[in-house]
């Protein structure tokens, strides 16, 4: 409390109780409002905000003009920095890292990769062979996905990510609600497929997360070096405990399972409802063996309002966890999640300290005690710095 923080360039410089404001400095006085780190997000998909017909019809530019209006508002919502779970995302990085746009801080995965009849597989029955003809969907082409089969295609996968600019790697090791082929229950990708994708991304200093919801995929992914579990709704307590002896990190989202997207079939319908139920046992779970290690996201696809509600997030967690725990997942634990990869890092992100980047909200109102005051961003959240710029400032 009554703490002054200085910031100078991009970096928190010194943290003490009175600061002598160097010559020419901006000094905000915060008036007993609340100082946090910038929101971090750690399953965003900035590309994929428009409904399922719309994601396999548009072209690209139409999706480049859609992400980059998701992208202003996440990071007006709070949210200063995104770990992109798939979508080619790498010239919406750019334009933000520029300043062309306005827009969180990106960590970047690329074309989520996976194998034929994998959650990335959106071919219909009534297209033709992808063996015979060589045809994918459009989100293949777009590079927003990877459909691969067998080592050497897994590694060409990975390391053409990596040559666009990834931050880290994305493959999908069980079904998913989203696609067509899968069943949650199936495991997708062979032993030596899946440790060919680590080896890879080990060798460029960053890590490997993975789509999966069932413990056989889990665990799979486990044993062959997977370092973050997307999802995992229908964990049991064993496997959660497997993965925190292995210090694994579970990318748990809540409010994207209290709505059917756009565009779903019955079929996806039941796995997004199944998806769901598991919610409550795994959270459970996590508490009863003090696993901690869980991040902050929405996983939000296919319905563009929603986008307009990314602070819902902060209530929907609040069935098993305290504000604390949960400001905590939002800031500090998915900074250290997105820490792992050592790829164009810039720096420590997700806390107050010295030395850390200057990613900063001004708060009117205290988020420990109500996080209704989060759900009304524009009139709440007074002050919005990324990277030590400030984009928003209603402090008087």
């Amino acid at each position: 409390m009554g703490m002054s923080v200085l910031v100078k360039g991009n970096k928190i410089e010194k943290i003490a109780k009175k600061i002598k404001a160097p010559k020419g400095a901006q000094v905000i006085n915060a008036n007993g409002r609340t100082l946090s780190p910038g929101f971090i997000g750690t399953h965003e998909h900035l590309m994929f905000q428009m409904s399922a017909g719309e994601l396999l019809t548009s072209d690209t530019r139409y999706f480049a003009y859609v992400a980059t209006s998701t992208a202003k508002k996440y990071l007006y919502s709070g949210w200063t920095s995104v770990r992109d779970a798939a979508g080619n995302t790498f010239s919406l990085k750019t334009a933000i890292d520029k300043g062309i746009v306005e827009g969180p801080r990106i960590y970047a995965s690329g074309a989520m990769i996976s194998q034929s009849a994998g959650h990335a597989d959106h071919c219909l029955g009534s297209n033709h062979s992808s063996i015979i003809s060589e045809d994918h969907d459009i989100l293949v082409e777009y590079g927003d996905m990877a459909v691969v089969n067998g080592v050497p295609k897994v590694l060409e996968a990975v390391r053409e990510q990596l040559r666009f600019g990834a931050n880290q790697i994305k493959i999908a090791v069980g079904g998913g609600t989203g696609s067509y082929a899968d069943p949650l229950d199936v495991v997708e990708f062979t032993p030596e497929e899946i440790k060919a994708a680590v080896q890879a991304a080990g060798d460029y200093n960053t890590y490997v997360m993975a789509h999966v919801y069932n413990n056989d995929g889990i665990r799979r992914a486990i044993e062959c070096g997977v370092k973050s579990i997307e999802h995992a709704n229908l964990v049991d307590e064993e496997t959660l405990q497997l993965m925190k002896d292995n210090d694994v990190w579970l990318s748990a989202q809540v409010g994207v399972y209290t709505f059917i997207p756009h565009g779903y079939t019955e079929d996806q319908a039941n796995k997004h409802r199944q998806a769901y139920a598991g919610i409550d046992n795994m959270f459970k779970a996590a508490k009863k063996i003090g696993f901690d290690k869980i991040g902050f996201g929405t996983d939000i696809i296919t319905d563009p309002s929603r986008i307009d509600a990314l602070n819902d997030e902060f209530i929907f967690r609040q069935d098993w966890f305290t504000n604390a725990e949960i400001l905590q997942q939002a800031t500090s634990k998915s900074g250290e999640l997105l820490g792992m990869s050592h790829r164009f890092s810039p720096g420590k992100i997700g806390v107050i300290e010295e030395g850390a980047v200057a990613d900063i909200l001004l708060i009117d109102g205290n988020p420990l005690e109500d996080f209704k005051i989060l759900q009304d961003p524009e009139n709440n959240l007074h002050l919005i710095m990324k990277d030590g710029k400030i984009f928003k400032n209603l402090v008087k």
